[in-house]
């Protein structure tokens, strides 16, 4: 066990993990000049394109230092906020973490959430300086935040450029030698903690674990504690780049197991795996239940479809432990699920995902957070509101309460006024400003999550051209005037369009609402009346006319008795299909709500 190293990368986004990981691959040999290419652990389509981490990936390397063989079992994680579940339970298998700081960007916002989620497991931490070879690199200046920031001395600092490949063999070095090896019996009854699993449509569920006490063998009986579920263990093994299968896995190392588990609820992120015949007495304590920040509602485009995207969500949850959601109806769209995401990003990929990996078209309602409602006939009992349909009566209503968050941001000195104006603008509180260095300021805000769930993070990038970097906590829920807004076409009120508001922004948004819906829904042979109302009161309207068709088009002369007898029969046929007339709302339309500013 003294060999062995299980460490992770942890870094903001886009300052070079990826990168840095396919490095340390080639180093120790772990991929053959065929097998290479960028972005190696990232293996989902999405992940290329963006050019972003979404999912943590484990690999295992042998690297011979002094004359002995060292077994390194990385986990690459995700640089984005949203992700931030993903690092947290990479951080739970692991002893050490490299700590990557682009020495071009400097310390960013999440370098320091993740940097504070590693020390509260107390890892060992390798601070890494990437990119030092590009030009507009500052090594000097960034070597200060990072000594501030850990207070480590300056010679534990090392410089590396993922790209080039410059001072990776520094850097395996400084893994076997600063990172400590595992700790735990091969003696004791098994424990091992589940902290990935994966969807194969051939094999059933693979679930990845660590084992921290004890020896997992090759077709013995094994328990999942939490979930009280027996298989046997078919097949067990270590991740390297295919997976390697073996007979025995030992106290410290990281491994696969398949057991034909076909049922995703058998399997949670944070179990425990136990031996059946000499089982351990406790489970190891796993992480902390994953709580959602942004709510929406996902309905697939043909409600047949409704049980395929329930089993679709199931696997996808599987990969993705983050994603939480339960049945939910509409009147206007049906039978769908309420999802709960980590943040506006993780939404659009789970769409994409169901898209590209299951082939489910579904419509994705306007997002929102979750709610505290207290009524008046019982002031101290609490009603979680999550879905604007389940906004209570008004009248009966005593006060609501809505999350609000920490934000930190970091930016350059010279957009520190539009970023104070965006955070005023949604309702935030000043509460720190420090200049980092002359030119980085890191400012605290005190915001209503439910201002920050559409469109913020887009525009706090577009105004600081893309150099601010953000990063938030949820710090409880506090009283607020919220009000529902409802959108109604032709007098029907659209359940999946309402949403609660605060009472100050209710008549600009719902305004914004009608004009865009008056753009994006298509015109018909009757007019369409698109009002926004608070309770029976109408806050906005704007009037989609219909479509005109020339009747009188065929009369060439002859007595205006005759036009206005063809008028008057299509003024009473445009009065009966107003009657009965359905209005379908664009896909567009929906989304159209979240992108009111542009």
């Amino acid at each position: 066990m003294k060999n062995i190293r299980n460490f992770c990368i942890i870094a903001h986004i886009d300052h070079g993990k990826s990168t840095l990981a396919d490095r340390l691959l080639e180093n120790t040999k772990t991929i053959s000049d065929r097998e290479k290419k960028d972005q190696l652990l990232d293996d989902m389509d999405l992940e290329r394109e963006r050019g972003i981490t979404i999912k943590s990936h484990a690999i295992q390397m042998v690297v011979e230092e002094e004359g002995e063989n060292y077994v390194f079992n990385l986990i690459d994680t995700p640089g984005h906020v949203d992700f931030s579940y993903e690092v947290s339970r990479a951080i739970a298998a692991c002893e050490g973490a490299l700590l990557v700081v682009d020495a071009a960007q400097g310390i960013q916002a999440q370098t320091i959430s993740n940097l504070y989620l590693a020390l509260e497991h107390d890892l060992e931490i390798i601070p890494v300086l990437n990119k030092v070879d590009l030009p507009s690199a500052n090594p000097e200046e960034v070597k200060d935040q990072i000594i501030d920031l850990i207070g480590c001395d300056e010679e534990d600092i090392l410089l590396a450029s993922a790209k080039t490949g410059l001072g990776i063999p520094e850097i395996l070095s400084a893994i076997v030698k600063r990172i400590p090896h595992p700790t735990g019996e091969a003696s004791e009854p098994l424990q091992a903690m589940v902290f990935d699993s994966i969807y194969n449509p051939y094999r059933g569920i693979e679930v990845l674990f660590r084992v921290i006490n004890g020896t997992m063998r090759k077709g013995e009986k094994v328990k999942f504690m939490n979930s009280g579920s027996v298989y046997d263990a078919d097949e067990i093994g270590v991740l390297k780049l295919t997976q390697e299968p073996r007979k025995v896995i030992s106290a410290g190392n990281v491994g696969y197991l398949i057991s034909g588990i076909k049922e995703a609820k058998e399997v949670q992120v944070g179990d425990t795996i136990t031996s059946v015949e000499n089982p351990a007495s406790q489970a190891i304590a796993g992480f902390e239940k994953v709580k959602p920040m942004v709510f929406a509602g996902i309905f697939p485009v043909d409600t047949d479809e409704f049980e395929e995207l329930r089993t679709s969500l199931e696997k996808l949850q599987l990969n993705d432990a983050s994603l939480t959601f339960e049945p939910e109806s509409s009147a206007a769209l049906g039978f769908g699920f309420r999802c709960g995401f980590l943040g506006m990003l993780h939404m659009e990929i789970v769409q994409e995902r169901l898209e590209r990996e299951f082939n489910m078209t579904v419509i994705t309602t306007v997002p929102n957070v979750s709610y505290h409602a207290f009524m008046k006939s019982n002031p101290d009992e609490k009603r979680i509101v999550n879905n604007p349909s389940e906004f209570p009566d008004p009248t009966k209503l005593d006060h609501l309460e809505e999350p609000f968050i920490k934000a930190q941001i970091i930016t350059k000195a010279d957009y520190v006024g539009p970023v104070m104006n965006l955070c005023i603008e949604k309702r935030g509180e000043m509460k720190n400003q420090i200049y980092l260095t002359s030119e980085r300021v890191e400012l605290t805000f005190e915001l209503p999550l439910s201002e920050i769930v559409f469109d913020f993070y887009d525009r706090l990038k577009s105004i600081s051209r893309g150099y601010a970097s953000f990063d938030y906590y949820p710090i409880g829920y506090r009283e607020s005037d919220m009000v529902k807004v409802d959108v109604m076409l032709n007098g029907d009120q659209v359940d999946a369009l309402s949403a609660l508001i605060h009472r100050s922004n209710a008549y600009d948004i719902g305004k914004k609402i009608c004009e865009k819906l008056k753009e994006l829904i298509p015109r018909q042979q009757f007019m369409i009346a698109i009002q926004a109302a608070i309770g029976a009161k109408i806050i906005a309207r704007e009037t989609l006319s219909a479509l005109r068709k020339d009747v009188t088009a065929k009369c060439y002369g002859g007595d205006i008795s005759r036009k206005r007898k063809l008028l008057e029969k299509q003024k009473a046929g445009k009065k009966r299909m107003r009657q009965v007339g359905n209005v379908e709302i664009p896909q567009q339309a929906f989304l159209a709500v979240l992108r009111l500013n542009d």
